[in-house]
């Protein structure tokens, strides 16, 4: 575990020499939760993770950023000890907006035949304290997940005046093709379904500290995991 959390910083970190002229700009961030939940599904089992992520600065807007996330054997992802999040990140501001696009690998150390990859992008608009994003990814036609899938978002995230708090909500939709049901399983138990949920964040200096309710519309069987969880996490932004 250790090994995939070094090396999903490491080759984001490293990606290219060139790179060190921006090295001033490198962030990075540890954190412990008490689930890895995306999307409405809990991807640690409902276990507690450990998260390192790192962003590193190209040029004006562009990134390469890396994150590993422990999961301790993870049934959905076939036995995966870790995910590595792997990919490029844009973001520009025009004016009140925010555009934003990127590409991800996702890697499972400790299982065969599970990564696969997605591109998103979306816009979001600031009003203040106040924003409210728009987002779609994308993931082609893969066999690791039985198809492809389409995740639809939308979030929105106000700091609270006069404190350092941050409350937000979010509801997402998953949906696609199916080609081996068993395998598009990981991601879409059940077929198509919404996701939600809503948090409050504390910043204070380089800590912070946060609880989200997640839950999702899924039902029977493949509900297990995908229930209404409230998830608290801790972090130290380096």
């Amino acid at each position: 575990m250790r090994l995939a959390l070094a090396a999903g910083m490491t080759l984001a970190a490293s990606a290219s020499p060139a790179l060190a002229q921006y090295a001033g700009g490198v962030s990075g961030s540890i954190e412990v939760a008490t689930d890895e939940r995306r999307r409405g599904l809990s991807w640690s089992e409902g276990d507690p993770v450990l998260r390192g992520s790192v962003s590193v600065p190209v040029s004006e807007g562009l990134s390469l950023d890396g994150t590993a996330v422990s999961l301790w054997g993870s049934d959905r992802h076939g036995g995966a000890d870790a995910v590595i999040d792997l990919g490029p990140s844009y973001v520009r501001q025009l004016g009140g907006w925010r555009l934003s696009a990127e590409a991800r690998y996702h890697l499972f150390p400790g299982a065969s035949d599970q990564g696969y990859g997605e591109i998103g992008g979306g816009a979001g608009f600031l009003l203040g304290p106040a924003s409210v994003d728009l987002f779609a990814s994308y993931a082609p036609r893969q066999s690791a997940i039985g198809g492809d899938n389409l995740y639809l978002s939308a979030s929105a995230m106000a700091g609270v005046p006069g404190t350092p708090f941050t409350v937000s909500a979010r509801v997402g939709r998953s949906s696609g093709d199916v080609r081996d049901a068993s395998r598009a399983a990981r991601l879409r138990p059940e077929g198509a379904y919404w996701d939600y949920g809503f948090g409050v964040d504390y910043l204070q200096g380089r800590w912070s500290a946060g609880l989200r309710y997640a839950d999702s519309g899924i039902e029977g069987p493949g509900s297990r995991h995908a229930g209404p969880s409230l998830i608290g996490r801790l972090a130290l932004n380096l």
